[in-house]
């Protein structure tokens, strides 16, 4: 609330002139107080904090303990290997590398034409199984519970691929960031994390000298 308070200096009149009153102003903010604790308090109960989203990353294990029985094989057929080089480019290769043919390491993109296209047709299984998992949710046939464990079952199945992602030194965290994007965006269950091999980096280098000559040749 507000007061006002006046004075009229002494009672003293000057000569000549009229008598003044000062006016003084006092506000009081003990309402506007008790308001604000009252809509912090509001908000407080009715808006909830944001949930961090976490992806799960499989990392290799550096325990030495660990023997070839303990540790997954995996298909050659099933592997997908991804060697970010860093830019928009990404290399891949199926199975095995084959360091005697430089051409055996394929060139792609982060575009959804590029290293997207070739996940999904190896994983074309498992991304209509969830597409319909999806319907069945969006109509209420079943529960978020439900759709995440069922996901999950196909996303883990046998059939499934395996991408292995390889950085190159030209790497950055956007690239490793776009290629676990395209995971989630591909329903791939299964994949980790493994550091580049010198003789991977070999081949990478003749496969980009390779494909600077054949482009000044064709110049």
């Amino acid at each position: 609330m507000a007061e006002l308070q006046t004075n009229d200096g002494g009672g003293k009149k000057k000569k000549g002139g009229s008598k003044q009153k000062k006016i003084s102003v006092h506000v009081d903010f003990t309402p506007m107080v008790d308001m604000n604790m009252l809509l912090i308090t509001f908000f407080m109960l009715c808006t909830s904090l944001s949930k961090p989203q976490t992806m799960e990353i499989n990392m290799p294990s550096n325990d030495k303990k660990i023997t070839e029985e303990d540790q997954v094989k995996v298909k050659e057929s099933q592997a997908v290997t991804l060697v970010l080089s860093g830019g928009d480019s990404i290399f891949y290769y199926t199975g095995l590398p084959n360091y005697k043919d430089f051409n055996s390491l394929k060139l792609s993109s982060y575009r959804a034409d590029g290293i997207r296209s070739v996940l999904l047709k190896r994983n074309v299984a498992a991304v209509t199984q969830i597409n319909e998992l999806k319907k069945k949710k969006l109509d209420l046939k079943i529960s978020q519970e439900q759709f995440t464990k069922l996901a999950a079952e196909i996303k883990n199945g046998k059939n499934t691929p395996v991408v292995i992602i390889k950085a190159a030194d030209r790497a950055t965290y956007k690239n490793l960031i776009d290629a676990l994007d395209e995971m989630q965006i591909c329903n791939i269950g299964r994949y980790v994390i493994d550091k580049i091999t010198p003789a991977e980096l070999f081949l990478i280098k003749n496969r980009e000298s390779k494909g600077a000559l054949s482009q000044n040749s064709a110049i």
